[in-house]
C-alpha cells in the first residue's frame, strides 16, 4: 500500500481551474418559456449572432412543452397508449380471418400428427 503526503485524487501538475485557465465565459441571454401548467422556465443561451434560441423548451418539472408566449402555452402532447401486438394484429385482420387462420392451421398440425 502506497503512503506519503499526496492528496487522494490528485496527479501531478494539477492545480485550481480557476477563470484564468478557462477563459472569459460567452455573454449569456436567459429566455422565458411558459408551459401550459403555467410554470416559467428560464434557460441560459450563449449569446453569438446568426443562432436563435428553440422555440419550444421542455418544462423540468412536468415535461410538458413550454413556449416563449406566456399567454399561449403549446398544448402537451398526447400520448398514445402502449399496443401489444395482439392490438396491431386486430388492426389488420377481422375477426373472420382470425377464424379462417386458425382453423388452416389446426388443420396443417392434425394432418401432420395423424401423418407422423
Amino acid at each position: 500500500m502506497a503512503s506519503g503526503s499526496a492528496i487522494r485524487g490528485s496527479r501531478v501538475g494539477a492545480g485550481p481551474m480557476g477563470e484564468a485557465e478557462r477563459g472569459d465565459s460567452a455573454p449569456r441571454i436567459w429566455i422565458s418559456y411558459w408551459c401550459a401548467n403555467g410554470h416559467e422556465t428560464r434557460p441560459s443561451f450563449a449569446e453569438e449572432a446568426g443562432l436563435a434560441a428553440p422555440v419550444t423548451w421542455d418544462c423540468p418539472r412536468c415535461g410538458y412543452p413550454a413556449g416563449q408566449d406566456e399567454a399561449n402555452p403549446p398544448a402537451p402532447v398526447k400520448n398514445e397508449p402502449y399496443k401489444t401486438h395482439l392490438a396491431y394484429v386486430k388492426e389488420r385482420r377481422t375477426d373472420e380471418d382470425g377464424e379462417a387462420i386458425l382453423d388452416e392451421a389446426l388443420a396443417a398440425l392434425r394432418s401432420r400428427r395423424g401423418s407422423a
